[in-house]
């Protein structure tokens, strides 16, 4: 039987006000990778400079991580860290800024790599300059815990997942105060994309005992947790669960693996720029339907949760935190009938092809991906 791996950081700081660990760190530099102006402008860049200084660091920021991080923006920051040299790499703010900080830490350790041996998993060893610390602003990829990264290939219209435990985060510090700034669309869509987590990582054919109580525990938390959050922002209780739920799906999911909830999303996200969350949402109620014929787990999350119907459960749970049940009814971008059809062959064999297919509980293909993106439009 081939050997199976439980891996995670090796240290998760958790609690309001734990960014203030920052301080206990020990090195000579620290470089900060951020996203947009949000961290700066509710002062938690600022803080995490000042932890980093007290810890007798000097500091250099790297800000304006897009919110697909390009190929292009990671062999930026790659050199940016080269010049700077840091201890630690400290990636601050929402999922896309963790993603691109753990494929910066590639190309500062090892500028002359390639990005497709990274898209053919072929990860070269890293902590020989550095090591990573993640802080997520956002209660949602996970990317704190997990050995994923999400990068765009803006040419082809492609979000590659690269996976490898190279780039797990040594460190992951969850401060519920991050995310308690978060609007409520972005509490919403975040907060499906930790359920998409745990309801793939519990029905993977990758599955174990040691994920699937981590995932049913993060899918129990969001079915509670989640409402409150969206329409109490300042809910510091449910918050915190779901700043926790995220990072425990994320336990679950990147030693599981997912399925082609996040195959689809990946595709129709890197064509019409659809948030992920807000895709996986959408996509989730459509592909349990799917999948259901397969597996016998979607009836265990049933009855450990008292839930009659899951995928039903799903879409109330998403008109309850705004979340339309179609793309067509999708406002944040335009995706009309025409530009959809005209992606659609490419889109789903491009799904078909991305590495979550792999782990789906039923064995699908380009023609089935197909008509579950109809279906959802």
């Amino acid at each position: 039987m081939a050997l199976q791996w439980f891996r995670v950081p090796k240290d998760i700081v958790f609690g309001e006000g734990s960014l203030s660990y920052l301080a206990e760190l020990e090195g000579k530099r620290a470089t900060l990778v951020t996203g947009g102006s949000s961290m700066h402008r509710f002062g938690f860049l600022d803080e995490a400079r000042a932890h980093l200084n007290k810890a007798g660091m000097e500091v250099d920021i790297i800000d304006g991580v897009e919110p697909n991080p390009s190929i292009e923006t990671v062999i930026s920051g790659g050199k940016k860290l080269a010049a700077f040299a840091p201890d630690w790499i400290v990636a601050i703010g929402g999922g896309s800024a963790l993603d691109a900080a753990k494929i910066m830490w590639v190309y500062y350790e090892h500028p002359e790599t390639e990005f497709q041996d990274l898209v053919e998993f072929r990860f070269p060893k890293l902590r020989q300059k550095a090591r990573l610390i993640a802080i997520p602003s956002t209660s949602g990829t996970a990317s704190e815990i997990t050995a994923f990264s999400v990068i765009t290939d803006r040419a082809n219209h492609i979000k590659y997942p690269l996976v490898s435990y190279e780039i797990t985060p040594d460190i992951a510090i969850l401060d519920p105060l991050l995310p308690a700034k978060m609007p409520a669309h972005i509490t919403a869509n975040t907060g499906m994309d930790v359920m998409a987590h745990a309801v793939e990582a519990y029905v993977s054919t990758n599955s174990t005992s040691y994920t699937d109580p981590l995932a049913l525990e993060a899918i129990r938390l969001v079915f509670r947790q989640l409402p409150i959050a969206y329409r109490e922002p300042g809910n510091m209780q449910a918050r915190g669960d779901m700043h926790n739920a995220s990072t425990i799906a994320g336990m679950a999911f990147t030693n599981a693996s997912l399925g082609i909830i996040h195959s689809l999303a990946h595709k129709i996200g890197g064509e019409f720029g659809v948030s992920h969350g807000l895709a996986n949402a959408i996509l989730m109620p459509y592909i349990v339907d799917y999948n259901r014929r397969e597996t016998q787990k979607y009836n265990q999350i049933e009855a450990q949760l008292g839930i009659k119907n899951l995928a039903e459960a799903l879409r109330d749970l998403n008109l309850k935190v705004g979340i339309p049940l179609r793309f067509r009814e999708v406002t944040e971008v335009d995706i009309s009938e025409e530009r959809f059809a005209e992606a659609l062959d490419r889109m789903s064999k491009n799904a078909f092809a991305d590495p979550c297919t792999l782990t789906n509980p039923r064995p699908t293909s380009p023609e089935d991906i197909r008509e579950i993106f109809q279906a959802a439009f």
